[in-house]
């Protein structure tokens, strides 16, 4: 038993354990010690998501004696529950329930946070590849006694001498380097020089190596509100090594921006907990997409990040509460740069580019997006919209070009929903339904195969189907209306009640059953429904706020970005 003003709590299945002060709630003790409970509304007690399970008794293995009297008796709040997920017997809310004792708390499989599987595809388009940073070898020897020169004079007249170049500057990271490139090099060293911004200026030595190095590598990051998905890059050919993406680790602390930005007003040194922890993202991506591609990281000289401009202050170590109210004031709106290590990133030799913000909520991943779709190159109107929790518009062409923020909410990521979830294994994100029978088939992402071929059944035992993702309740949604399970104005058929085990009466309203399986009861409600019509909703008025703003044109081009946006199927989109 610890001291009566800390006590000892050990998260299951993790195992991950630590002291924490009397008092503290289950959900930040979690977050201290890093273990992942999720929590949509920020640790309000409103979404029910960080429900945790107290275990009770003795636990020899980690010599802890857990009573009742451990946890604080339930508050006002837990009591009058009533949120949307409900409260499982036995249950306590990790924002809500305080430590008062040695404990052992499991956290409940659909508490926790999972890893995403994020399927982000790159597809460059035409580029021009013209990297900042060019590779040099160079022959050298090493100097001899007697010889009145350094290290780095040797490289740098080498570099010039050799390949006809105004001698370069040297980084102080470079200078620790230039020794060993030259005494392991076995007569040569490669240099990468980064090339300077001002004409006749010369470059710039940044790293060094012993011997032949073939080529470097550069790395574009996208800091969505969900999902952090990334792409390293062969900086000489252009080729894409390989592609990650890990789920964005702050939506523990609020699913979406407001709920996080409400998070640091509410606690001291809560800006400095979601830098850390986007930082520590940033890295575990980092360190995977050089193990995919077999690279040491030495070799990453460049890192492009892009976000909206809450993510982009967050990463940037700045204050986002001014965003949280109008006038959506930005710390800066420019572009920014520096060592990676100035951000915590295990980059030795890399610098960092966060690109530019547009206004309060069109941020550089919106400036990432018209740079890579190009509206400004067409001749004709083009409307590009990144779908996601806060989604971006843009509507332009070569003459012009509107941006707005439009809070969809996450409701397509799965939130909000009553058997929504986000992109893991188990989720459904394929559906068709029969219009004679009504009866469902689906596609669950880690099950290669539909619910209604042989072997799926046998498939759930390992994969259990645990709720929709975004991409599944569009395509739900739309093939209940094409059915007509929905009326056009998106109400459920009450009617078809005796004609279908699949509608069933849900108090005042009526539900479809998706899918069934023992406990497990899949129902998309008449609410689940309305809140994609609320998003869909807050989306189009974005849509024609910017078309009525230029003037009413026509646009025949439209382009969805974003890990959601890429993976909506068109047709059902247009339902």
């Amino acid at each position: 038993m610890t001291a009566s003003n800390s006590h000892r709590i050990v998260f299951t299945p993790s195992g991950l354990d630590g002291v924490v002060e009397n008092g503290t709630t289950v959900l930040d003790a979690a977050r201290k010690l890093g273990a992942d409970i999720d929590s949509v509304c920020g640790g309000r007690g409103i979404c029910g998501r960080c429900q945790i399970t107290p275990s009770f008794g003795s636990f020899s293995k980690w010599g802890i004696e857990a009573v009742e009297s451990s946890l604080s008796e339930r508050s006002e709040g837990e009591i009058k529950y009533k949120g949307k997920r409900a409260l499982v017997e036995g249950n306590r809310l990790g924002c809500m329930a305080k430590v008062c004792g040695d404990m052992v708390i499991d956290v409940p499989a659909m508490s926790q946070v999972h890893r995403q599987i994020v399927r982000k595809d790159l597809d460059l388009g035409v580029i021009v590849i013209d990297p900042t940073f060019s590779l040099f070898y160079v022959a050298v020897t090493p100097s001899e006694l007697g010889d009145d020169v350094t290290a780095s004079q040797i490289i740098r007249d080498a570099v010039a001498q050799q390949h006809g170049l105004s001698r370069p500057t040297i980084s102080n990271k470079a200078l620790s380097q230039v020794n060993r490139a030259i005494d392991k090099g076995d007569g040569g060293a490669t240099i990468a020089i980064k090339r300077s911004d001002i004409k006749g200026v010369a470059g710039n030595i940044v790293a060094a190596w012993p011997g032949f190095v073939e080529t470097t590598f550069g790395i574009a990051i996208d800091i969505g509100s969900t999902t952090v998905a990334g792409h390293l890059i062969d900086l000489t050919t252009g080729e894409v090594m390989s592609s990650s993406g890990v789920m964005n680790p702050q939506i523990r602390f609020g699913e979406d921006l407001m709920s996080r930005v409400s998070y640091v007003m509410m606690n001291k040194g809560g800006e400095k907990e979601l830098t850390t922890v986007i930082r520590n993202a940033i890295n575990d991506l980092v360190h995977d997409l050089a193990d995919k591609a077999d690279i040491t990281t030495d070799k990453i000289l460049e890192v492009v990040m892009v976000g909206n401009p809450i993510m982009h202050h967050i990463l940037l170590g700045i204050d986002p509460t001014p965003l949280g109210a109008a006038p959506f004031v930005l710390a800066t709106s420019e572009a920014t740069t520096g060592a990676a290590v100035e951000l915590d990133i295990h980059l030795p030799n890399a610098s960092f580019y966060v690109g530019p913000c547009i206004a309060g909520h069109v941020g550089a991943d919106t400036a990432a997006a018209i740079l890579s779709e190009g509206p400004h190159r067409g001749s004709s109107m083009q409307l590009l919209i990144d779908v996601g929790t806060n989604a971006e518009i843009v509507l332009g062409d070569t003459t012009r070009q509107f941006a707005a923020s439009s809070p969809t909410g996450p409701a397509f990521e799965g939130a909000q929903l009553s058997c929504g979830q986000r992109a893991t294994a188990g989720a459904i994100e394929k559906v068709r339904i029969d219009p004679v029978t009504l009866e469902p088939r689906f596609r669950a992402i880690g099950i290669d195969m539909w619910s209604d071929e042989p072997g799926f059944s046998e498939a759930v035992q390992d994969t259990p189907v645990t709720g929709v993702c975004g991409s599944g309740i569009i395509e739900v949604i739309a093939e209940m209306y094409l059915a007509g399970i929905i009326s056009q104005d998106g109400v459920v058929q009450g009617s078809l009640v005796d004609k279908t085990p699949r509608v069933v009466a849900d108090e005042r309203t009526f539900s479809y059953l998706l899918y069934e399986n023992g406990d497990t009861k899949l129902f998309i409600t008449q609410n689940d429904i309305r809140a994609i019509q609320l998003a869909k909703a807050a989306l189009r008025a974005g849509i024609d706020l910017l078309v009525e703003h230029a003037g009413s044109p026509e646009v025949h081009d439209i382009r969805l970005a974003g890990a959601f946006g890429a993976h909506i199927d068109p047709t059902y989109a247009m339902v």
